[in-house]
């Protein structure tokens, strides 16, 4: 099942690192399947606030995305970022094709009944 890294940037600042990290970046992804979804394109904000750039990454699956981040290859390069951008970064499993809500509906109903 799909899985993605998706990651919510703050307070970017030009530094060389950033150049440098942005540039091997895709190699790292390359032996997990992972690939490019969003890069820092403009969001429209419909509740709440997001400031900052969102990047989204898409791995066949989520051991694919936790490997990519537990390697040595990724691992190296981190610091280039995080030492210049605040932010937050999560991996989330995708559902599969035709899901629906079911059992989160029926939890969800039990937890109010019993209440």
């Amino acid at each position: 099942m799909t899985a993605y890294a998706i990651a919510h940037l703050q307070d970017a600042a030009a530094h060389p690192e950033i150049a440098d990290y942005m540039e091997r970046l895709s190699s790292t992804l390359e032996p997990y399947g992972g690939h490019y979804l969003v890069h820092a394109t403009p969001h429209e904000v419909k509740e709440g606030s997001w400031p900052g750039a969102v990047v989204m990454l898409g791995f066949p699956g989520i051991a694919e995305a936790r490997a990519w981040w537990d390697s040595p290859a990724y691992r190296e390069i981190a610091p280039l970022r995080t030492r210049h951008i605040e932010g937050d970064l999560i991996l989330v499993e995708g559902v599969p094709t035709g899901y629906a809500p079911t059992a989160a509906v029926k939890a969800i109903r039990e937890a109010v009944s019993a209440d």
